[in-house]
């Protein structure tokens, strides 16, 4: 009997062990600061210049091929759209879209039936019936992304932009034979459509269920919920492009108005029953504006606070929300990559979490990141070493102590400083903008090592211990670089 209560026991205590290792392995927020995000037991920023969202529902995009390619070049986070929204190749501008699959290249989560119609003249989908190619296909997608330590952002819907759009939307009354009565594409993701809400719901229970057991995943309600029921929430300023006012999202942050709201809120609700019988619980993600907003309110079951086209204020206002903030995409700033190299440190260094750049030479064909693309936004194998600059510099540092800091650059005239410090140790510094060599910090009296690099170069522009007599230290910035990084530590 008492040889019967030991095996009991010590089979309790292992499947406790592996319990616990398997949970301590999903990401997660890190318990010591909850800012940031934790990953096989280790605090991790994620720092990527990705695709364009296509690469599972894509079945051209060789995603083999575009995942060993962001693991050798130092990109740990790539973010995936889950097949109800699809665009045209040539949507927004650009020339080759992996969001823009060749006709019958497109695989969703459901079936195709043989009933013709719809999307392209293609034959209509059965929202009943699941496409277990596509599981598979996104299965294989995450787990090769684990193997490289990748982590993965499941978008789950999107915004529907254009009718254009529309018309090939899996949601579309017109592409499925199942009947959920009259739907507009501004009512798509709201909860006026009972029969539609049931669907959205089913797809969710079915891919948690699916991708429960993988680590490397977070889950994103919706990609820019404001764009089909905005409403605007923060003032910004009046952008003039060649004489006229520009587009209404670059003078207002806008936000999702209160219906698509409460459709993320069931939306939320739903994932967490979806996970409430399996082990592992994945963190949830909402987008709530471009730019910045003072957020009023966070869902409870809201873990990561999403920003694009993200200001560092967006950090700054939002901080006491004491959650990762994600600036969930960049990319419609032109082609310069400096544009998205500067908005990734300067997020970074002011207690941002999370960094996407939507990298345009990635497609079809280019899986190597090495393509040419007519587009609004950059990206390229220069830019994706740069990036890999910020994360080894910010890794550097032990950040999950530190936070921001509005005091230790006193005096940086003609640039923009973002700063992080533990405000005793070590300071971590970004500036850009016009350098006239001219820098003030607010430091303690001591010994310090500066180490001061070039953002664009990685190459290291400053090296020297400094002793701090009073409390303003004045130093020179090596001329002829408008973006470095400064590494500062208390001997």
């Amino acid at each position: 009997m008492r040889v019967t209560w030991m095996l009991f026991i010590t089979t309790v205590f292992v499947l406790v062990l592996t319990v616990f290792n398997v949970h301590a392995q999903v990401l997660r927020l890190d318990s010591d600061n909850p800012h940031y995000l934790n990953y096989k037991g280790d605090p991790i920023i994620l720092i990527t210049s990705a695709e364009h969202y296509g690469a599972v529902l894509n079945m051209d995009f060789d995603y083999d091929k575009y995942l060993e390619t962001m693991h050798a070049q130092d990109m740990n986070y790539t973010r995936i759209f889950m097949g109800n929204y699809v665009e045209a190749d040539q949507s927004h501008g650009i020339s080759a879209n992996t969001l823009g699959p060749a006709p019958g290249r497109f695989i969703t989560p459901w079936k195709r039936t043989e009933i013709p119609g719809g999307y392209t003249g293609d034959f209509k989908w059965d929202l009943d019936e699941w496409n277990p190619d596509y599981f598979t296909r996104l299965k294989n997608f995450i787990a090769k992304a684990e193997a490289l330590d990748i982590i993965v952002e499941l978008t789950f819907f999107c915004a529907t932009y254009n009718d254009e759009i529309w018309e090939r939307h899996a949601f579309n009354p017109n592409n499925i034979v199942n009947e959920i009565g009259e739907l507009s594409r501004g009512e798509t993701n709201t909860l006026a459509n009972p029969a539609l809400v049931s669907y959205q719901k089913k797809l969710i229970d079915k891919v948690v269920q699916e991708v429960n057991g993988f680590p490397n995943i977070f889950y994103e309600l919706s990609n820019e919920p404001w764009v089909d029921n905005p409403r605007k929430d923060l003032y910004l300023h009046k952008t003039i492009r060649h004489g006229q006012i520009a587009d209404n999202w670059t003078i207002w942050a806008v936000a999702a108005d209160e219906n698509t709201m409460a459709w993320q809120r069931e939306m939320a609700a739903a994932i967490v029953e979806a996970q409430s019988g399996l082990p592992n619980k994945h963190l949830i993600a909402q987008n709530y504006t471009n730019s910045k907003s003072a957020l009023t309110e966070i869902d409870p079951n809201i873990s990561i606070i999403n920003f694009h086209y993200a200001w560092p204020e967006s950090v700054y206002l939002n901080y006491g929300w004491n959650k990762p903030i994600n600036f969930d995409e960049s990319g419609f700033h032109g082609q310069s990559d400096s544009s998205y190299l500067d908005q990734a440190w300067r997020f970074i260094l002011a207690g941002g979490a999370v960094f996407n750049n939507l990298d345009y030479s990635f497609y079809v064909g280019h899986e190597g990141g090495d393509g040419k693309n007519d587009a609004p936004g950059g990206g390229s194998v220069r830019l994706r070493k740069q990036l890999s600059t910020l994360k080894s510099f910010i890794s550097e540092f032990d950040y999950i102590n530190m936070r921001p800091d509005f005091d230790v650059v006193f005096h940086a005239p003609g640039m923009i400083s973002h700063a992080l410090s533990d405000r005793e140790r070590e300071y971590a510094i970004y500036l850009s903008g016009k350098n006239v060599g001219q820098l003030s910090l607010r430091l303690a009296q001591g010994r310090y090592s500066c180490t001061m690099i070039d953002a664009d170069t990685g190459e290291t522009i400053l090296d020297k211990t400094i002793i701090v007599t009073s409390e303003i230290q004045s130093m020179e910035i090596p001329k002829d670089h408008s973006r470095v990084g400064l590494r500062v530590r208390r001997l």
